[in-house]
């Protein structure tokens, strides 16, 4: 199994940007986006109370379920699209290998 996964980040220009996520570590998106000096401001850590990590899911393998929380945080977001979640609650796993993300809440 491998202990590192590949994600993309699609910039608006629409150049894609890989970066490298370990998998071993339980990491989410979130963390790994700002780790690589993305403009996400993740204001409440990760708690998904706040959006500011909002992204745009472009192309991706089966992801896990949306929970209450993250459901309702979208809910109120005019910016929200079919393929909006919250990178703080996208755990980095193997089966997100070749994610393609946009980031929506820039700071």
């Amino acid at each position: 199994m491998k202990d590192a996964i590949t994600i993309y980040v699609e910039q608006h220009s629409g150049k894609r940007v890989a970066l490298e996520a370990p998998t071993d570590m339980g990491l989410t998106v979130m963390e790994v986006l700002k780790a690589n000096e993305f403009p996400v401001q993740a204001l409440c850590g990760g708690m998904a109370l706040c959006a500011t990590c909002h992204v745009e899911v472009l192309d991706s393998g089966p992801l896990p379920d949306m929970n209450d929380d993250e459901a309702y945080m979208l809910e109120s977001l005019p910016q929200a699209t079919a393929g909006s979640r919250l990178s703080c609650q996208l755990r980095i796993t193997p089966e997100l290998d070749g994610l393609v993300v946009r980031i929506m809440a820039e700071a």
